[in-house]
C-alpha cells in the first residue's frame, strides 16, 4: 500500500501528515479520506484548479495528465513542473510526497 506523505502546511495541515492510500484512487479522494480538507470547489470534476498539488517526490509514478488537466494548471498559483490536480492525479503503487500550495485561485473557501 503506497503511503502519501503531506508536507506541512500553516492552514489545512499544519504538522503535516502521512497516510496510508489505496492504488488507483485520486489524491484528493485519499486526502479528504483521511481529514486534510483540500479545496475541491468544482467537486473533483476537473473544472477548477482549487484542488492544485506539488508533488514533490514519487511524481513520475503518476499517469501522465491530460490536456484539460494541463490547460488548467496554466492557471493554478504556484505552478511547478511537477504540479497536478489532486483529483486527477491517481495513485499508483509508489509512495507519494506533495506539498498543498499556500493559495489558490478561490477568492471564498466553501465548507466541504
Amino acid at each position: 500500500m503506497p503511503r502519501i506523505i503531506v508536507l506541512p502546511h500553516a492552514d489545512i495541515c499544519p504538522e503535516g501528515a502521512v497516510i496510508d492510500a489505496e492504488t488507483g484512487s485520486s489524491l484528493c479522494e485519499e486526502l479528504l479520506k483521511h481529514g486534510i480538507e483540500i479545496e475541491h470547489a468544482c467537486e473533483m470534476s476537473c473544472a477548477c484548479t482549487t484542488c492544485h498539488v506539488v508533488v514533490r517526490e514519487g511524481f513520475n509514478s503518476l499517469a501522465p495528465s491530460d490536456e484539460l488537466e494541463d490547460d488548467l494548471l496554466d492557471r493554478a498559483w504556484g505552478l511547478t513542473p511537477t504540479s497536478r490536480l489532486s483529483c486527477q492525479a491517481v495513485v499508483g503503487t509508489e509512495d507519494l510526497t506533495i506539498e498543498l500550495p499556500r493559495y489558490t485561485i478561490n477568492h471564498a473557501r466553501e465548507n466541504h
